[in-house]
């Protein structure tokens, strides 16, 4: 009975922790965490975990990062928070110019919420209070990907379709009209990504033929839908969407609150398809991980939608207490900082390509059914059938195996279902790379066994 356990002992007295049957803690013991620095935690016995997932997909420049440090705590000397309505402050402007120089055009507008799903919420409020104010009230609906995953409270829910989340809380949610997803998984036997994703855009083209006078807009995960299993999609996809929601007059959302800044193998994943979305929701390594802060850009167009006199009660009547934080917004510009100043995108082409060569042989596994990646963001899906893609029952949690066993050396591999996944900070390194690896094969093998 060591500190860990006291700490233990302490937590699950008193917390109730997020996506976690509490009961589990019986038999697997909460890991409390001392200290973190760069991609390492480390608790109170002298264990180590490498963070693979990045914290939940936050953290992308390691922990206790000093320059990160000491910007918000020059700022702590300043200002720590102010309200963000009749009056504003230096971090925040500085932050939305800078936002708005580095985002495709026609971006130019940024509200600011408190986290990844209040983010979702104002896009979605945003995007129908336009429609409403120019005399479109019918154009309320949205269309949404099968396999999305959009947030946790009740409108981000209910555009979102992983049922883990979402079954339970059916009843409280609005209808939003569901399409297949271009996740090439699926995909034939010698089709590319492209011509996969192609082929499965003509379900979206018949939505939005057939529901567009009642639409608001289209919700989207560019590229990778990461709660959903980190599956995937080419970037025409995105493209063929953008010339659809313009043909018929329908807004486009992107949500690239968990793919943002670097993720994807180029600063946003929309640049990849050469196009910018009407919404674009940016959170989690907005801060690097530090301190909530979300934001929702949009254009000009939209913005002077709302732009009136006071009585015409046209604006956009949404907020939230701690709206531009400026804590928050001095991590997000010393995040902006190191994005540029270290040349991060081209040093991520190498260790995107590093985790691709150190994880070449799981495709010959005999229960991997496909090894995939998207820049930053590697996916190994373990099943029961490699011919056939028999996915192992949820009951059996075999991703729950990988875990432990990572957990024993000196690695955090948090699964999602039966996918075993590295999203890591991008301060790793290629013989970290090769360790994680190493621990996730030996998992593999430990956790398909029988």
């Amino acid at each position: 009975m060591g500190l860990n356990n006291d700490w233990m002992q302490r937590d699950i007295s008193v917390l109730w922790h997020p996506c976690t049957q509490m009961k589990d803690h019986e038999h697997m013991p909460v890991i409390p965490v001392q200290r973190g620095e760069g991609i390492w935690l480390h608790d109170f016995e002298g264990n180590r975990y490498m963070d693979a997932v990045s914290s939940w997909w936050v953290n992308i420049f390691g922990h206790a990062n000093p320059y990160i440090n000491q910007r918000i705590k020059d700022q702590l000397d300043t200002l720590e928070h102010v309200i963000l309505a009749g009056f504003s402050h230096p971090p925040v402007i500085e932050l939305s110019e800078r936002l708005v120089k580095m985002t495709p055009a026609p971006l130019t507008r940024c509200f600011y919420a408190d986290n990844g799903s209040s983010c979702i919420e104002v896009a979605l409020k945003m995007s129908f209070h336009y429609w409403l104010n120019i005399g479109k009230p019918e154009k309320k609906r949205f269309i949404t990907l099968s396999n999305s995953y959009h947030g946790e409270t009740l409108a981000a829910l209910a555009v979102g379709d992983v049922a883990l989340y979402k079954e339970t809380y059916q009843p409280l949610l609005m209808d939003v009209i569901t399409v297949p997803s271009p996740d090439c998984y699926d995909r034939e036997e010698g089709e590319s990504w492209e011509a996969h994703s192609r082929k499965m855009f003509a379900h979206m083209e018949r939505a939005l033929e057939q529901n567009h006078t009642e639409v608001a807009a289209v919700i989207v995960e560019p590229l990778i839908q990461c709660a959903g299993g980190m599956r995937m999609y080419h970037p025409v996809y995105l493209k063929l969407l953008r010339e659809a929601c313009d043909r018929y007059g329908v807004h486009l959302i992107h949500d690239e609150i968990a793919v943002g800044f670097g993720r994807t193998g180029s600063l946003f994943a929309c640049e990849q398809a050469e196009i910018a979305p009407d919404f674009l929701c940016l959170s989690k390594a907005l801060t690097a991980g530090y301190l909530p802060m979300a934001v929702c850009m949009t254009n000009d167009k939209i913005y002077q939608a709302f732009y009136d006199d006071y009585e015409s009660m046209r604006a956009f009547l949404h907020s939230h207490s701690y709206t531009g934080n400026p804590l928050a917004c001095a991590a997000a510009l010393a995040t902006l900082d190191l994005l540029e100043r270290d040349n991060v995108i081209e040093a991520n082409k190498a260790l995107s390509a590093h985790m691709a060569k150190a994880t070449a042989h799981f495709v010959d596994h005999p229960h991997v059914a496909e090894v995939r990646q998207t820049g930053m963001v590697l996916a190994i899906e373990m099943v029961k059938n490699k011919a056939t893609k028999e996915a192992y029952p949820w009951q059996e949690r075999r991703g729950i195996r990988v875990y432990q066993h990572a957990l024993k050396n000196e690695a955090m591999l948090r699964p999602l279902g039966s996918v075993v996944y590295f999203m890591p900070p991008y301060v790793i390194t290629p013989d970290q790379i090769d360790h994680l690896a190493s621990v996730a094969w030996e998992g593999i093998q430990l956790a398909t066994r029988d």
